[in-house]
């Protein structure tokens, strides 16, 4: 007898009208298991970010999710379609933006565009052209050749490109890796208008602030799912109890700290240290001969980055 699919959820943490419902996805390379087991459902028009470390698998996932890999196993639908048995039909309605500029850089922004609308074989290819280089800002410099750009520019024109057909579902692999904090916000207020005109969006980021400005966040660590659900969700989830030590030298308690019975971790945030526990006792007496001057110690609720450390403090390696 074949083994059953892991239990649908009664309340879907993203909606009930999913873009993306698979089960149990699989996927190995050689002797690493890279994907292992993993489920995901993300409703349309949301935009989930995937946080964890590097090598989790968080690209693998993408690509499966698209078509671009073949998965060893799972089931389940993707814009409503079996993503195994129809990995064509999804890959058509899917834009997927690479972590490494992929585009023509000895070609112009509007002939990278053009030619991108070509493979697609879309109608009103200039008009589309045109309008893509408009709503991301790049009409005035449509001459100029992509491997001039700056990382912020490139950004923008291949976003332009993933796009251009008018995609239902958005992949972006960490897209805003090397780009200023001005190209970042900019790059995150066209998501949030393409995902309120319904587009579906998944986005792998190493960004906290990132990671934040998504509706929803899944956390994978070397293959498996961790944690799930809104950024208040997975923060209670995790069941840290937070204390932030402030004044002199309080970030230099850490390393001492970190070795304390009830102390899951101690990390330094500037001049201040984060000290977080799941045992509020055990905390309490671990942090207590600190307690005193020129210290002063309060309760904080945990941040996404003491959630993030915790989760990998606590997940194994599958790659040593």
């Amino acid at each position: 007898m074949s083994a059953a699919a892991p239990p649908r959820p009664d309340t879907d943490p993203v909606g009930s009208d999913l873009a993306v419902d698979v089960r149990g996805l699989d996927k190995s390379f050689g002797d690493k298991h890279v994907v292992q087991d993993l489920s995901i459902q993300v409703g349309t028009g949301k935009i989930t970010g995937f946080l964890g470390p590097n090598g989790s698998g968080k690209t693998t996932t993408l690509r499966m999710l698209c078509g671009l890999l073949t998965p060893d196993g799972g089931e389940g639908e993707v814009l409503g379609l079996d993503f195994r048995r129809h990995a064509d039909a999804i890959k058509r309605q899917t834009g997927y933006m690479t972590q490494k500029f992929s585009l023509y850089e000895d070609l112009s922004i509007r002939e990278n565009l053009d030619f991108v609308a070509q493979i697609y074989g879309l109608d009103r290819r200039r008009a589309r052209v045109s309008e893509a280089l408009e709503r991301l800002g790049l009409a005035g410099r449509q001459g100029q050749l992509a491997g001039s750009l700056s990382g912020g520019w490139k950004q923008r024109l291949a976003l332009a490109a993933c796009i251009l057909h008018e995609p239902r579902l958005l992949l972006l692999d960490e897209p805003t890796a090397g780009v200023d904090p001005q190209a970042r916000r900019e790059f995150w207020d066209e998501i949030h208008a393409l995902s309120a005109e319904g587009l579906t969006v998944m986005v792998s980021t190493h960004y906290m602030d990132e990671a934040e400005r998504c509706h929803d966040i899944a956390y994978i660590a070397y293959g498996q799912l961790m944690a799930r659900g809104t950024l208040p969700e997975v923060i209670a989830g995790s069941g840290l109890v937070t204390f932030r030590a402030e004044g002199p030298g309080a970030d230099r308690l850490g390393r001492d700290l970190a070795k304390a019975p009830g102390v899951a971790m101690a990390a330094p945030f500037g001049a201040a240290l984060h000290v977080s526990g799941q045992d509020r006792a055990a905390l309490e007496a671990a942090i207590k001969p600190y307690r005193r001057a020129p210290f002063t110690w309060t309760e904080v609720s945990p941040t996404l980055e003491d959630v993030f450390i915790r989760l990998m403090a606590t997940s194994r390696d599958n790659f040593q």
